[in-house]
């Protein structure tokens, strides 16, 4: 993979090519990024730019023969471990088992998080472990020598997995043979054993802008920009959550906020009916009921954020924006803060399978009385 397939995250990419260019390379680093950030994609690419033989200024190659194989992910001096699961009963089972599906789910979602990896080897209800076995696997593959390129590197996803196992590679990580690496990409830092973490070089990565997100869903997914808008906003900066979101978000969440809304004002029950209909179907899901709900949710955010900070600041769509600024004209923040803390509670239980009908309906009476100014019915 090269720098310029990762969405982002220009800084980081700079950083570590300067470290490789003015020789203050770490032997042991952590790309701790945030689910959808890229900390796997930039693992991949700094290793290929590290075994790359003809470096260019921002990238490898792509052009020699060890930029092909880390193409390929089969170079044979960039070694990967990840959390695996037992083929069968009594199985003690290494990375390499899984070689294979790794190469395929790489490929074909670089951005997936460990549940999507899993899933993908048939793991079910099973958890996913990087073993004693593998530690021990890691320790004799690093102790040989580079078969081709000046480094040996190892590329751990999901040091979270190590558990306790993992204290049996700090004599490796403390005092690595000449030119063996580790990174090790991470999502959440408190559960990183504290002995690996205290002896690593900690590199923070941070969620995607929204614009940069909004790009790349229109450049690499295809996406309409107004739906690119709507999702990204829902996403937080999570290039895996966007493109779920995508592929499974049929409806306009803001002509359907604005449906709602209007008969919440107008009162008109006959629309609201029909409205709660529209989002209580079975077409509609849960999953985009929620999600419906985190986008208001994130619009009144922004319509908070509006009476604060310069627009343009905003990464939101001029319709958007505008229907922000008529929000602010018509509620307060107290009341903004009683409709999220509704909608959060609606969230959770539509996550418990909640009656929609029931919920969606509930949600609007509510809904009403804040608008209206007037202390919420008691249920």
């Amino acid at each position: 993979m090269f720098f310029s397939n990762v969405i982002g995250q220009e800084y980081i990419q700079e950083q570590l090519v300067q470290a490789v260019q003015q020789n203050r390379l770490s032997h042991a680093m952590i790309l701790l990024a945030p689910e959808g950030a890229g900390g796997l994609p930039l693992g991949l690419a700094f290793a290929q730019y590290l075994v790359c033989e003809d470096k260019q200024e921002k990238d490898a190659c792509g052009k020699c023969p060890s930029c092909i194989k880390a193409k390929q992910y089969i170079h044979p001096d960039i070694h990967f471990s990840y959390p695996v699961i037992p083929r069968k009963p009594g199985d003690k089972p290494i990375s390499t088992d899984y070689a294979a599906e790794w190469r395929e789910f790489i490929g074909t979602h670089p951005y997936g998080n460990a549940y999507d990896w899993l899933q993908f080897i048939g793991a079910e209800n099973k958890q996913g472990n990087i073993t004693a076995n593998e530690c021990h696997d890691i320790i004799r593959k690093l102790s040989l020598k580079s078969f081709e390129s000046q480094y040996k590197i190892l590329l751990m996803w999901m040091p979270e997995y190590l558990g306790n196992e993992g204290n049996r590679l700090l004599k490796l990580i403390e005092e690595p043979p000449d030119n063996t690496l580790f990174i090790l990409v991470a999502e959440n830092q408190e559960q990183i054993l504290a002995t690996i973490l205290s002896r690593t070089h900690l590199v923070k990565i941070n969620p995607l802008p929204k614009d940069v997100l909004v790009n790349a869903l229109v450049e690499r997914a295809k996406a309409e920009p107004a739906k690119a808008r709507q999702v990204a906003t829902i996403a937080m900066g999570n290039y895996r959550e966007a493109m779920y979101l995508l592929q499974n978000a049929e409806a306009d969440y803001h002509e359907l906020l604005r449906n709602w809304l209007n008969g919440i004002f107008t009162g008109n029950r006959a629309a609201l009916q029909e409205w709660i209909e529209q989002i209580a179907s079975t077409k509609m899901g849960r999953e985009n009921q929620k999600q419906f709900l985190r986008y208001f949710i994130n619009l009144l955010e922004h319509s908070l954020r509006m009476q604060f900070i310069d627009k343009q600041l905003l990464a939101f769509s001029e319709e958007e924006m505008d229907f922000a600024a008529k929000l602010n004209k018509l509620i307060n923040l107290r009341q903004m803060e009683q409709i999220m803390e509704l909608l959060d509670n609606a969230c959770y239980y539509i996550e418990r399978n909640a009656n929609a009908k029931l919920l969606f309906h509930a949600l609007s009476i509510r809904m009403q009385y804040i608008f209206r100014n007037k202390p919420l019915p008691v249920v």
